[in-house]
C-alpha cells in the first residue's frame, strides 16, 4: 500500500500545482481501487480527496478482471481502459499526448 499512499500524494501534489496529472490502476494496482473505496480503511480519506479531482483516470479493464475487482472497480466510478486491442489501457496513447509515465 506504499505505492499507493506515494501515488495518491503525487497525484494530489502535481493537481495543487496546477500540473496536469492522471492516474492509472494497473496490474496488481488495480486492487488499489478496492481498498481505499472502503471507508474504514486508512487511505479512505486521502483516497476520496485525490478522487474528487478527477485525477484518478483510469484501470486497466484486463487487469483489473486477472486480479477479480472488476466489479469493485465499476462500483468505485472509475473508468475501465481496455484501449490497447489486447483488454489493456494503451501507455503509446498517453505518450503520444505528451504525457510522462511515472510508474510506482
Amino acid at each position: 500500500m506504499g505505492r499507493a499512499l506515494h501515488a495518491l500524494l503525487y497525484a494530489q501534489e502535481f493537481h495543487e500545482a496546477k500540473v496536469e496529472v492522471k492516474v492509472y490502476f494497473d496490474g496488481q494496482g488495480t486492487l488499489w481501487v478496492k481498498q481505499p473505496e472502503d471507508p474504514s480503511h486508512m487511505f479512505n480519506p486521502l483516497y476520496k480527496a485525490v478522487k474528487a479531482t478527477g485525477v484518478l483516470a483510469g484501470v486497466c479493464e484486463s487487469c483489473a478482471d486477472a486480479f477479480g475487482v472488476t466489479e469493485e472497480v465499476a462500483a468505485s466510478g472509475i473508468e475501465l481502459f481496455s484501449d490497447a486491442g489486447d483488454g489493456h489501457f494503451s501507455n503509446a496513447k498517453l505518450i503520444a499526448g505528451d504525457y510522462q509515465i511515472i510508474t510506482l
